[in-house]
């Protein structure tokens, strides 16, 4: 299964991109990053959910971070995927909107509102935050003792 994480705006140099390479690197199945441009605009919030979809890979589980989601434990998260492979499902996309959060139609064409809790993230940090839960979720599956219940 392929993993990718879309998010808008560009990573610049600095602790927030490095540790998101660091968990891109121990990932044992591969997980991608793409960046769409985030560019102002009248309707900035709107113009940036169209790239976000449009990013995803055709067909892809969509998985949407929104703070009105659902608050999973790692090892639920974990299920989940196993849930999605185990279903034949060849990609996953996690959405990380911009400053202004998601648009509604990211929302509607979510397949899972996935929440890192009540408070706002920097959208930077939330990348290594998510990119480790996805590589936590990989050890959980595999059995590999990275994850303490």
């Amino acid at each position: 299964m392929r993993m990718t994480i879309v998010a808008v705006g560009r990573a610049k140099a600095g602790p927030e991109r490095d540790l998101v390479q660091h968990y891109l690197k121990r990932m044992a199945q591969p997980l991608n990053l793409k960046e769409v441009e985030a560019k102002a605009a009248i309707d900035a919030k709107r113009s940036e959910g169209e790239k976000l979809l449009a990013a995803a890979p055709k067909n892809a589980v969509i998985v949407a971070l929104d703070e009105r989601g659902k608050d999973l434990s790692s090892r639920q998260l974990a299920d989940r995927i196993a849930g999605w492979r185990d279903d034949g499902i060849r990609d996953i996309a996690f959405l990380i909107g911009g400053a202004d959060g998601l648009d509604g139609r990211v929302r509607e064409n979510a397949d899972l509102l996935l929440s890192f809790g009540r408070v706002t993230w920097p959208h930077m940090l939330m990348r290594g935050m998510l990119a480790e839960q996805i590589y936590r979720a990989q050890c959980i599956l595999a059995g590999h003792p990275y994850h303490r219940d």
